[in-house]
């Protein structure tokens, strides 16, 4: 005969293990050590660490506290530090009051004995607990039931960064402590002594930043689910720029004053101020790609120092640009050219040539101007007095009718007038000596560059 189990059997055998391996969990932890006093032992008995402190008597207060050890990196590209944090936590717990005036250290490994808050790091991308030697947990015990729970973690936390300035830039990132499950009807955060609550930060030093400021602030998540109690710790890093000076500023602008050596070589020299362009243009496009590589990608940020090396870049391609106009201009005049070398007579004689071509075609204007004007001669009487056609000379051309001369007559003065216009517009852009850019270059390109300069601090240091 088949005897049949019932349906709640296998839910009492489950509650039963459950509850015996409690108890010899409980048993372990109290006689692995024998040093928990019998007020404690006392106190494990019947103790639910699955109910929160004051369950029927309204939320729980816990006051916390932090202790920064070290910010390890401040990563730009992804937007995080890393740091490394005491946390400190204490509330009441009307269940473990004993008598007494000594608190209690005990093992951290008692802390699985006990309600603890479910606090977390809002912003925490990867955290871990300390374990060497031994999980680095503290847990004491007052008389009047305050508990004092310490952790060291490791965290990494995001921070939005605006590196529109940068490198004179100054960042300010938070530091979120909030409830995971308890919300502002079960549990109330607050900092136990305010702004004061947050040690280590005076003596931290870290590698490009300084921490200028820091301060604390209570405020309530507010999420679908409810109102959690919120804890936010700000603090501002101002980042050292002398680095980026010896490391970019410098050299970028050393690079600039490279490129003008070459409005001092003569401009029969192509290869060397070619060379020396060439190789100023093509090491600030390296440096600029250096500059780069610790910055993140994003087309939102146009970052100062982006603005300097395009600034730099400009001025440097800008001499490259210069000897090729004036390279231009020196082969398209060979005589004024030569007037350097030869003496100063040849540009009085180009400016005579040129001033002879307009005179000459202003008088032929003028000339074809008067043959439109002038009246025609009348023709000559016959013998019998009838006004006759004069024959034409065997020599000579046949005469045209008035008609037949008006149009060519216009067409070669609007033709002329024309000619005029270009030749004007052609003198306006006319250089009467290459070298003058040379020598107009040493003074606009270093007096621009500094004009620049002092635009591009003060807004940026200042503004």
């Amino acid at each position: 005969m088949m005897t049949v189990i019932p349906s709640w059997f296998p839910l009492f055998v489950f509650i039963l293990f459950n509850r015996i391996f409690e108890n010899s969990l409980l048993s372990a932890e109290v006689k692995e050590g024998e040093i928990l006093p019998p007020t404690i032992q006392k106190l494990m008995k019947g103790y639910n660490k699955y109910l929160r402190p004051f369950f029927d008597n309204g939320p729980v207060t816990v006051g916390m506290s932090l202790d920064i050890a070290s910010i390890d990196t401040i990563s730009e590209i992804n937007m995080d530090y890393t740091a490394t944090i005491f946390l400190r936590q204490r509330w009441t717990d009307e269940r473990l009051v004993f008598e007494g005036n000594k608190s209690l250290s005990l093992d951290g490994r008692l802390v699985e004995l006990l309600w603890v808050p479910d606090t977390f790091i809002v912003d925490s991308k990867k955290s871990f607990l300390h374990d060497i030697t031994v999980e680095n947990r503290l847990i004491r015990i007052f008389p009047n039931g305050t508990v004092l729970y310490a952790l060291r973690i490791t965290t990494t936390v995001a921070c939005n960064m605006d590196l529109t300035k940068y490198p004179m830039d100054k960042q300010t990132c938070t530091l979120q402590l909030e409830s995971w499950g308890y919300n502002i009807n079960d549990v109330m955060f607050y900092w136990t002594r305010g702004n004061e609550s947050v040690s280590g930060l005076d003596t931290l030093r870290l590698a490009q930043y300084t921490v200028e400021d820091h301060y604390t602030s209570v405020s309530e998540a507010v999420y679908e689910t409810g109102n959690y109690p919120k804890l936010v710790f700000h603090f501002e890093l101002k980042r050292s720029i002398l680095y980026f000076i010896l490391e970019t500023y410098v050299p970028s602008s050393l690079l600039v004053v490279l490129s003008w050596v070459s409005f001092w070589i003569s401009q029969s020299s192509v290869p060397a101020r070619i060379c020396i362009g060439v190789t100023t243009v093509l090491t600030m496009t390296t440096l600029m790609m250096g500059a780069r590589t610790s910055l993140p990608n994003a087309n939102c940020f146009i970052k100062a120092i982006d603005v300097y090396l395009g600034i730099c870049f400009s001025f440097i391609f800008g001499a490259l640009i210069e000897y090729a106009v004036a390279h231009f201009c020196t082969l398209h005049h060979p005589d004024c050219n030569n007037a350097l070398m030869y003496g100063g007579h040849h540009m009085h004689d180009c400016d005579d040539d040129m001033n002879g071509i307009v005179t000459t075609i202003a008088s032929d204007s003028r000339r074809s101007k008067r043959c439109k004007d002038s009246p025609t001669p009348a023709p000559a009487p016959t013998p019998t007095g009838e006004p006759g056609v004069v024959p034409p000379s065997p020599t000579s051309p046949e005469a045209k009718p008035p008609e037949a001369l008006t149009e060519p007559l216009n067409r070669c003065l609007k033709n002329l007038s024309l000619i005029r216009q270009i030749l004007r517009s052609v003198n306006c852009c006319h250089v009467e000596n290459p070298h003058y850019i040379d020598n107009y270059s040493r003074v606009t390109f270093p007096l621009s560059f500094v004009i620049v300069n002092l635009l591009y601090w003060t807004y940026y240091l200042y503004l």
